[in-house]
């Protein structure tokens, strides 16, 4: 889509906090993840760590302030470019072992995606909004998940 990039925001909530040995392989390899995210060919942009920290731990937030919660924001030049990266490098090998560190009971939709003008970066309020309307309203054009992705522009992941 011409003038447009893809925006991804996903979130979790970890089984044990931050310091605990449990989450540690996690942990210590999100470095490596979003250096692999970064050297990605269509990899445009993600809320640095400290940003993103702070709008998770913040109880006045969209996101509840819960010292466990785990996400993402990034933006990406097209949806072929972000499947890559999700489901072809070492990101896939942490998705597919998520079980053993995030808690699924009860949290409900962990991903949406969503297009976004080129050279917009957007903010949590933006991305808590989206994953709400998705949640109120199911896919759309507007706020969608990978069925939608698969079905609306041809992803495969």
């Amino acid at each position: 889509m011409t003038g447009w990039h893809l925006a991804e925001f996903n979130i979790g909530i970890l089984r044990h906090d931050w310091e605990d040995p449990r989450i540690a392989e996690f942990r210590d390899n999100l470095d490596r993840v979003f250096a692999v995210a970064e050297r990605s060919p269509g990899y445009v942009w993600h809320m640095a760590e400290a940003e993103m920290d702070a709008a998770q731990t913040d109880p006045g937030g969209p996101l509840g302030g819960n010292p466990r919660t785990a996400s993402t924001l990034s933006v990406w030049r097209d949806l072929p470019s972000l499947e890559h990266f999700v489901w072809q490098t070492v990101h896939r090998r942490f998705y597919d072992r998520r079980a053993e560190w995030f808690d699924a009971a009860g949290q409900g939709l962990r991903l949406v995606m969503w297009w976004v003008p080129e050279g917009h970066r957007p903010g949590i309020a933006e991305a808590a909004d989206k994953l709400q309307q998705l949640a109120r309203t199911g896919e759309s054009d507007a706020a969608f998940g990978w069925t939608h992705a698969r079905a609306r522009w041809g992803a495969s992941g």
